[in-house]
């Protein structure tokens, strides 16, 4: 039998098998449908944050976002989480429900709703950044969103009934999720930290999860991107006096780039604007939609003069202007990416400019951050980043505020979320050497299926929950071969072998080769000349039964093995066949 872990006779969580605390057995109500936990995203990962719960008939849904492609992934635009096994459920599915704002939690919106129409719920700022999002595509201009209040309960179904209530995020409007199941009470924390003096003034609400701690918790899903850093995440406040001493030693202009739904960060900003006599103008067509959404909705306040279109900022002294864009993870189409190059149509990079870059960059997304800060230096600006300035505080929770999370909510069962598999890890170590959760803590990846049930808790299967990449319109599965392909080309370019196929089913001369992306083409010509014999040698008296796909088979094999013996290297290989 198993015990409370911090008796279990376990030295170290580690000792558990395949990352799961096994369960007492303690049953839950019986005569009760199973709970079922489907993780679609955000675990084992950073971003793509999808989770689908299920019982009885009715399925809801957490959070919906994207992930950024990482430089291995050319051509892609988006990562959004597989949604197979819901869409194959759709008329179960009972609502989307949103914890905040954030492109990771909201963005695969405009993608999923098309083929899965279901409503969506989100606290106001995020339905508003969502509105602006589903306005831009025609399919999802008429899709059901609800703005909701914290702590005004919401019935799903027959098995589902949920309740937000506010936590502290880098974003206004941030909201973890009590969710009542017939086996008992669930708790999603979404992204949060303890911010005691938080921008907008709300702070988490630990008396309402004191209350449900007390009552009984049942499972507790908390974020864990930085489950390994000690100690407490510094307020937001923090980042004011850092914007503020910037502003005041700034000779000319100021160019700050974040996340355009950081409306807190934006608010920051105009404030400390406000009082160094700047004016604010807003570059990137995200950016200046959101800010203008949340003015309306009262989530940015500023002066009527304050912000101006950009359009207008040459007409001010360097030193009265602040300029805020999108690009701080390095997107290849933002705007001070852009701006970096040198191709931006609204902003000039000019002497005296500071920029500084207000986020730390998503993991895959380091090297694209770090040729943008050189790109900016080499055109003489001055850039502060979060390794040599405080010009940024993180909006997640570090193990001291994770570990009064678990006292708080003392959770019988615990799910790590939000984070890479080390971050769920030390997440569950936590909560191991803690004591919490007695009846098991398991560390789960997209797509595990975890199922409570009279007898406890436990993995029984697996979906399908892989990455659906985003290339423009076109959508590309897990397993596409064309990524694959991409890759090839980038690193070794492609090489066209051209030859007659007579009707006899010999293949004829003269071979033709050309190239793209393979070598200077003054270093091909002696190569490709012996390339076009090796053919015609290896080839020549080969009846192929006038089979174009034997033909091209055959040129292929012969020009792999040439070019990987003389010039090793491994390029793609498209033979092209012509009838003689």
């Amino acid at each position: 039998m198993c015990l409370h872990p911090a008796n279990s006779g376990y030295s170290d969580m580690a000792d558990a098998t395949s990352g799961i605390l096994p369960s007492r057995g303690l049953s839950s109500p019986t005569g009760q449908p199973p709970l079922r936990i489907l993780p679609l995203g955000g675990l084992g990962e950073i971003g793509k944050n999808m989770m689908a719960l299920e019982c009885g008939d009715d399925i809801i849904v957490v959070d919906c976002g994207i992930q950024f492609p990482t430089e291995d992934m050319p051509g892609v635009d988006l990562i959004i989480p597989d949604v197979s096994y819901l869409k194959a459920r759709a008329e179960r599915v009972r609502g989307i429900l949103i914890t905040h704002g954030h492109e990771d939690h909201i963005g695969a919106l405009p993608y999923v709703l098309p083929d899965l129409d279901v409503p969506v719920y989100a606290p106001r700022l995020a339905h508003g950044l969502i509105q602006v999002k589903l306005n831009e595509r025609r399919r999802t201009r008429d899709a059901a969103v609800y703005a909701i209040e914290p702590e005004e309960p919401m019935a799903f179904g027959d098995n589902f009934r949920a309740t937000w209530f506010r936590v502290c995020h880098s974003i206004p409007d941030a909201m973890g999720i009590c969710i009542d199941t017939p086996r008992g009470m669930v708790i999603h924390t979404g992204d949060f930290k303890i911010d005691h003096t938080p921008v907008d003034g709300h702070t988490i609400d630990m008396p309402a999860l004191a209350r449900r701690g007390a009552h009984g918790v049942l499972m507790l899903f908390s974020d864990s991107t930085y489950a390994e850093l000690p100690g407490y995440t510094p307020s937001e406040q923090v980042m004011g006096g850092a914007l503020d001493r910037a502003m005041a030693d700034a000779a000319g202009r100021v160019i700050i780039a974040t996340f355009a739904s950081l409306i807190s960060r934006v608010q920051q900003v105009v404030t400390a604007a406000e009082k160094h006599g700047r004016k604010v103008a807003f570059v990137g067509r995200s950016m200046v939609a959101n800010v203008q959404m949340a003015t309306e909705l009262g989530y940015l306040s500023a002066r009527p003069d304050t912000i101006i279109p950009v359009r207008e900022a040459d007409d001010w002294p360097p030193n009265r202007v602040v300029l805020m864009s999108t690009g701080s993870q390095g997107e290849p189409t933002s705007a001070l990416v852009r701006i970096a190059k040198g191709e931006s149509r609204d902003v000039e990079l000019m002497a005296g400019d500071t920029v500084i870059i207000s986020a730390t960059p998503i993991p895959g997304n380091e090297r694209a951050v770090s040729q943008t800060i050189d790109n900016l230096l080499r055109q003489g600006a001055h850039v502060l980043y979060d390794r040599i300035a405080p010009v940024h505080v993180h909006g997640h929770a570090s193990q001291e505020e994770l570990k009064l999370m678990l006292n708080l909510t003392r959770p019988r069962y615990f799910v790590p979320v939000h984070g890479e598999y080390r971050h769920l890890r030390a997440h569950a170590q936590l909560a191991w050497e803690l004591g919490a959760a007695p009846d098991g803590i398991f560390v789960l990846e997209d797509g595990d299926i975890l199922e409570v049930g009279d007898n406890g808790a436990r993995v029984v299967d697996s979906i399908p929950a892989g990455p659906i990449y985003l290339d423009g319109l076109t959508v590309m599965e897990t397993d596409t071969a064309v990524l694959s392909e991409r890759r090839s080309l980038a690193r070794d370019g492609v090489v066209v072998v051209c030859a007659g196929l007579s009707s006899e089913g010999e293949i004829t001369g003269p071979v033709q080769v050309a190239a793209s992306g393979f070598m200077e083409q003054p270093d091909t010509v002696d190569t490709f000349r012996r390339l076009a014999e090796a053919v015609e040698i290896e080839t020549a008296g080969i009846a192929l039964e006038n089979n174009r796909e034997s033909a091209q088979g055959k040129i292929r094999k012969v020009a792999r093995q040439f070019l990987r013996s003389e010039l090793n290297k491994r390029p793609m290989i498209i033979p092209v066949i012509l009838d003689t």
